[in-house]
């Protein structure tokens, strides 16, 4: 990749990149300068622990930069008043989009019911927000499986599919994300996709744009509607960018 076209993706990736620290070392101190580092980045959102929503929502008032935060994190327990109570508060903070884990050891077992009440029960809890179910696809292995999941989430009301916690062994693949986008195409309302876990360089971030552009046209991965979950990647890229 020359140094042209790497400084292309990165305009691009960076656009659509949510700047995450869910660390278990996570402090103020490093919440800060996440949001220094999403406003001079232009990324699209920060996400964090629920607990740093309010000091990130206050340091990015005015940004544009969206605050995101996870719940179920990362197990994708079954306990949907519990999963709502926690995207409750957390929307109450300040947060504009939830990262939810969908109970995916549930729907493995056959228990579909189990999983799809999480989402709804979060989804009827904030309707405005911007809601983003996790699949958990490297844990879900077999792509019927994951497909199926995929329409379950759709189902119950994700305005994203999110491929991975990123603290399972296996995280985004490519594979899992075309299965994402064909399910998104082929539920008939709008959606979008997070790939997730495990992206590091440049050339990942290529990959699944390309992946992305080939799916759903070109014109199709914005904010909206595309997203790059990541810790790392972002200096990769200002790298990249600034040449």
């Amino acid at each position: 990749m020359t140094a042209d076209e790497s400084r292309a993706v990165a305009d691009r990736a960076l656009a659509l990149l949510d700047l995450t620290d869910l660390t278990d070392t996570c402090t103020d101190t490093k919440v800060d300068a996440l949001c220094r580092n999403a406003r001079a980045g232009g990324v699209a959102a920060i996400c964090v622990w629920p607990s740093f929503v309010a000091r990130g929502a206050q340091i990015l008032a005015g940004s544009g930069v969206r605050i995101a935060t996870v719940i179920n994190f990362p197990a994708g327990g079954e306990d949907a008043a519990r999963a709502a109570d926690d995207a409750a508060e957390a929307c109450r903070d300040g947060a504009g989009e939830i990262d939810l884990v969908l109970p995916y050891r549930a729907f493995q077992r056959g228990d579909e019911a189990a999983a799809r009440d999480v989402v709804e029960a979060v989804r009827e809890t904030c309707p405005d927000t911007l809601l983003k179910v996790i699949l958990e696809t490297g844990e879900l292995r077999h792509p019927d499986a994951i497909r199926a999941a995929a329409d379950l989430a759709l189902a119950a009301g994700a305005d994203f599919l999110k491929t991975s916690t990123g603290k399972s062994p296996v995280s985004a693949t490519p594979e899992a994300a075309r299965i994402l986008l064909d399910a998104v195409r082929a539920s008939g309302r709008p959606a979008g996709v997070k790939i997730s876990g495990g992206l590091r360089t440049v050339e990942d971030a290529a990959a699944y744009l390309a992946l992305a552009d080939r799916a759903m046209g070109p014109a199709w991965a914005r904010p909206a509607t595309f997203r790059l979950g990541a810790s790392s990647l972002f200096d990769v890229l200002v790298r990249a960018r600034e040449g």
